[in-house]
């Protein structure tokens, strides 16, 4: 089952309008969306590895644009989602971020921009603690960036052997990641 859907987002990753989806996810995942852009770029850079620095940039953009979206969501909106927040399981996440600026600033956005941390909640903190907008642009482009080339440069590398080798392995390593999140969860919120 798995190696079939592994095999639909090989296909999906050379659709015409990839690129675009690609954006659109990028974008979202910045202020709003819970599921990373990797997801599809992976695929993308792995099936079209001459392409993939490309399909890199266009999410290094988005995902900044998105990040853009979180800050304008949080520097204008804040005092009309902090009830939400609170409710959410995002607020300690929040709290968190909130921290992270006071003692990091730059760099708490650069973490996150590069890190499987939730860049959305770094970017709506950044907003909603007036962070100067300079450099959270210059902090998000580096590292969402640093991120996102990395993931690309990787996969293009590995080329056809990878992707051959993934599809090999791709129920053990699925289930590997399945197991290791439900160890996570269990340690997470019961030890």
């Amino acid at each position: 089952m798995l190696q079939n859907l592994y095999d639909k987002a090989l296909t999906w990753s050379k659709h015409p309008h990839a690129v675009k989806y690609l954006c659109v996810l990028s974008f979202a995942e910045s202020s709003f969306f819970p599921v990373p852009p990797d997801v599809m770029l992976a695929p993308m850079a792995l099936s079209q590895p001459k392409k993939a620095l490309h399909f890199a940039l266009w999410t290094t953009i988005a995902s900044v644009l998105g990040g853009l979206l979180g800050y304008a969501i949080g520097f204008f909106m804040f005092d009309s989602l902090v009830a939400w927040l609170q409710e959410s399981h995002y607020w300690e996440n929040y709290l968190r971020a909130k921290d992270w600026f006071a003692d990091w600033g730059f760099w708490a956005v650069f973490i996150a921009g590069f890190s499987p941390i939730p860049y959305k909640v770094f970017t709506i903190a950044a907003g909603s603690l007036q962070m100067m907008l300079l450099p959270f642009l210059l902090a998000s482009f580096v590292g969402r960036g640093l991120r996102f080339f990395l993931v690309a440069m990787l996969l293009a590398a590995g080329g056809k052997k990878l992707e051959l080798k993934l599809r090999q392995y791709i129920n053990s390593i699925s289930w590997g990641i399945v197991i290791l999140l439900g160890i996570s969860y269990i340690i997470y919120n019961y030890i």
